[in-house]
């Protein structure tokens, strides 16, 4: 019963950081429907039972069984993962990357700090998010302009700090979000 209410503790914490960098995001209502699937019995009850603390339950279950099935239900069911943005390629009839709305890029952004706050805990800085994500780039399979925005967003939180990050999201998410910092109007 430990790790039940161990998890039920973590989503919760999760969520409602990520509520809020949605709201300094200016994407609200985002934020409170983010992760809402995590709350299901088919996440749930593996997210309990493989609940380490310092990382994802899924990476876990992965690890037992050579795939997560809580995974696979959250992915398809949450468009601030990239994973999320695949579909066949009409020539190709292969699974192809598709660019993401920026929109889910922001929360997207949203849950990447979020989960490096309270899976980093004390060793959180503001290069944590950029530094995982780095050490994930060579396997990734990520549309090539949503990658670079995401990078960029994770790159500029390491460089300015979260308040200067959040402002600039604000400037740019409905225009359009940067990909580098030539494309800042200054």
């Amino acid at each position: 019963m430990g790790h039940f209410f161990k998890h039920l503790h973590t989503i919760n914490k999760h969520r409602h950081k990520v509520i809020w960098h949605c709201f300094k995001a200016g994407i609200f209502w985002q934020g409170l429907k983010h992760d809402l699937s995590k709350y299901s019995l088919t996440e749930f009850i593996p997210g309990a039972k493989y609940a380490e603390g310092t990382r994802s339950p899924n990476e876990v279950e992965r690890e037992t069984y050579g795939f997560s099935k809580a995974w696979m239900h959250h992915k398809g069911r949450n468009r601030h993962h990239f994973e999320y943005w695949t579909d066949y390629h009409p020539e190709t009839k292969k699974m192809t990357p598709v660019e993401m709305p920026d929109k889910y890029i922001v929360e997207m952004f949203c849950d990447r700090v979020a989960a490096s706050k309270i899976y980093g805990g004390k060793r959180y800085t503001d290069n944590y998010a950029l530094n995982y994500f780095l050490r994930g780039k060579p396997r990734r399979n990520i549309a090539p302009h949503t990658a670079n925005k995401i990078e960029f967003l994770l790159t500029y939180l390491a460089e300015q700090g979260e308040k200067k990050t959040f402002r600039l999201i604000r400037k740019y998410r409905k225009i359009g979000l940067p990909e580098s910092y030539e494309d800042i109007a200054e």
